[in-house]
């Protein structure tokens, strides 16, 4: 199997090594631009051996690599942990605070506990020493061990969604703003699992005619 060529390495990790702190968690999300569906995110922390794994950024794999590594994950790692902010918690938090919420759910249920942190840009409220870099599931092997978990996990939920909600689409577009879940919005409605704070559904709920 053909891996991409963009390449996680140890560099953030080692940083935090450095300073004696062996157990780093690699922590993101999936389903933060979803207009339906939770925000998944997950928490990882991996062998601090660096060697290398065929771990990438989730978007950059196919829907069988991720759930190929996504299984290798859960075999080698030290400690992994997935947590789901629901649409009524992102429409009473807004989607950045109901994301932190879910990712410091998932670090305390590590064991052992982490040590420190790599996030993609997450700037989390913790004691734990933190490495928040952009695009950090491409550039981490930690980050990108829990992009595939957080991926294929709720890649999984928006299937059983779609089995729950017939007609909305989302075991294809996973709950995004594509043009079939408009129709469907138009032509059957907001959900339950709709975020009802998202301005799309906002819209539709004002006047069906306002959802472009």
């Amino acid at each position: 199997m053909t891996v991409p060529s963009t390449t996680p390495d140890w560099a953030y990790e080692r940083e935090h090594w450095r300073r004696g702190h062996f157990r780093v968690a690699g922590v993101d999300e999936a389903g933060r631009g979803a207009w339906a569906g939770p925000v998944t995110v997950a928490a990882v922390v991996l062998p601090g051996t660096a060697q290398d794994y065929p771990f990438r950024d989730s978007k950059q794999l196919s829907a069988a690599q991720r759930e190929e590594y996504a299984a290798e994950v859960r075999r080698v790692a030290v400690a992994y942990a997935v947590e789901h902010a629901w649409p009524e918690e992102i429409d009473r938090l807004n989607v950045l605070g109901a994301t932190h919420a879910a990712a410091l759910r998932a670090i305390a249920r590590l064991d052992p506990p982490p040590q420190a942190l790599v996030t993609d840009y997450l700037r989390l409220r913790t004691d734990l020493p933190l490495s928040a870099p952009p695009r950090a599931d491409a550039l981490s092997y930690s980050v990108a061990a829990a992009s595939l978990l957080a991926k294929t996990e709720r890649d999984r939920l928006m299937l059983g969604l779609d089995a729950e909600f017939p007609g909305y689409g989302f075991a294809a577009h996973k709950g995004y703003g594509a043009p079939a879940h408009r129709a469907a919005l138009r032509d059957l409605g907001v959900t339950e699992q709709h975020r009802r704070s998202y301005a799309p559904i906002r819209a539709l709920l004002e006047g069906p005619e306002r959802l472009l």
